[in-house]
């Protein structure tokens, strides 16, 4: 047999869900159930407002990724137009060799001076070329050694009136871009 409530001021069983009268706790109540709805439909808004933001992050992640493959594959078209009037320059250098090489034979004293120099206005072109594209030369023989700048490959002993430490012999050239090192010069350190 269940046990049933009984209302002390009539000895009658009391209602399973009594109603409560005060005014303050159902208003109280009111007050919470509508924070409640309030709080809800602003956890929803902000929701959606951060699965928009994430989207539009993700898309303008996907942009950007898109533009620097365009920036580096216009950085290297125009590179490669600056290149061609080299190129063009060294086709040239080899007909006039080829050239003078058909022709009636000279001394090869002159025969390799003209080559010499048509090779030397085309290193030039393309030095200047390099140049343009912010290139430069990094300087080795006589200057101190830089693990930045250099790869050491050999040491000798110094010779007369050179400091230890100084690169005395370059064996390949190094190349930098402003301040990046694009090759390190292999060179020949004093010790």
């Amino acid at each position: 047999m269940d046990a049933v409530a009984v209302d002390p001021a009539s000895s009658e069983p009391a209602e399973e869900n009594p109603v409560v009268e005060e005014p303050e706790a159902q208003a109280a109540l009111e007050r919470a159930l509508a924070e409640l709805s309030q709080t809800r439909t602003e956890l929803a808004k902000t929701r959606e407002q951060l699965l928009r933001t994430a989207a539009d992050f993700q898309n303008y992640r996907r942009r950007v990724e898109r533009e620097q493959g365009q920036w580096k594959s216009a950085g290297k078209v125009e590179l490669a137009c600056s290149l061609l009037d080299v190129v063009d320059d060294l086709e040239r250098t080899l007909e006039a060799a080829d050239e003078m090489a058909s022709r009636k034979p000279r001394s090869r004293k002159e025969a390799f001076g003209g080559l010499r120099k048509g090779v030397e206005l085309v290193f030039q072109k393309l030095m200047q070329t390099l140049a343009r594209e912010g290139i430069e030369r990094i300087e080795a023989v006589g200057t101190p050694f830089d693990e930045h700048m250099h790869e050491a490959l050999m040491q000798r002993p110094a010779p007369e009136g050179v400091e230890p430490g100084t690169v005395v012999q370059e064996l390949q050239r190094g190349y930098r871009m402003g301040e990046r090192v694009l090759r390190h010069a292999r060179v020949i350190v004093a010790s």
